[in-house]
C-alpha cells in the first residue's frame, strides 16, 4: 500500500475555481445549469416511506426535492420541501390520520400531474428561457424528459441557477387566493 503524505498550508491562499463559470450570463446554453440524470444520481425516495420520515432526512440532508419511487423502482411522483411541510402533516392528521402514518403518497405530486421539457428543446435554449419558463410557471424544479428514450432525463433547479449566475432568482409561488380561484374557475 502506497504511503501518502500531507503538506502544509502556510504558502497556498488561493482557491481553484471553474474558469468556466466566469464567462456564465443569461445567454448562456441551458445545458449549462442542467443537473442530467445521465452523470448525476438523482435523490430518490420510496413510497412506503412516511411524511415524517422523509420531512426529517430531507431536512437533515437539505434536499429541496426527490423522485418517489414504487416497489419496482417506477418513477410515480415527486415530493419537495414544500409538500412535507409541518401544516400538510398537521391537516392529516386533524382529519384522522395517526403523524407517523402519514405516507408520502398522499402529500407527492403523482407523476400524471407533472409536466417537463424535452432534452431536444432544452439543447436549443438559454438560460434566461430557463428561468422565465420557471418564473411564469411559479416552479422551483422544472424536469427535463428524453421522449426519444423514453426517460426523465434531469432536472433544472432555481436555486442551482440562481448559485450559477450568483443572482437571485425569484420565483413567486401563486397565492392560495389564486389556487382556490383557479380551481373553481
Amino acid at each position: 500500500m502506497k504511503k501518502l503524505k500531507m503538506y502544509p498550508l502556510s504558502s497556498i491562499e488561493e482557491l481553484a475555481s471553474p474558469s468556466a463559470l466566469s464567462n456564465i450570463t443569461l445567454q448562456t446554453p441551458a445545458m449549462e445549469f442542467f443537473t442530467d440524470f445521465n452523470i448525476t444520481e438523482p435523490f430518490v425516495i420510496d413510497s412506503s416511506v412516511s411524511a415524517v420520515e422523509a420531512r426529517r432526512m430531507m431536512m437533515k440532508t437539505h434536499v429541496r426535492l426527490k423522485f418517489v419511487i414504487d416497489e419496482r423502482n417506477h418513477f410515480i411522483g415527486v415530493i419537495s420541501a414544500d409538500d412535507l411541510a409541518e401544516r400538510k402533516i398537521v391537516q392529516k392528521v386533524a382529519a384522522g390520520v395517526k403523524r407517523d402514518d402519514v405516507a408520502i403518497t398522499e402529500l407527492m405530486t403523482p407523476r400524471n400531474a407533472l409536466l417537463a421539457l424535452d432534452i431536444e428543446e432544452v439543447k436549443k435554449s438559454t438560460i434566461e428561457e430557463i428561468i422565465n419558463l420557471l418564473k411564469g410557471s411559479h416552479q422551483q424544479h422544472c424536469l427535463v424528459i428524453d421522449q426519444q428514450r423514453h426517460l426523465i432525463r434531469g432536472i433544472f433547479s432555481a436555486s442551482d441557477i440562481s448559485r450559477k449566475l450568483q443572482l437571485p432568482i425569484n420565483i413567486q409561488k401563486h397565492s392560495d387566493f389564486y389556487r382556490v380561484f383557479s380551481a373553481i374557475a
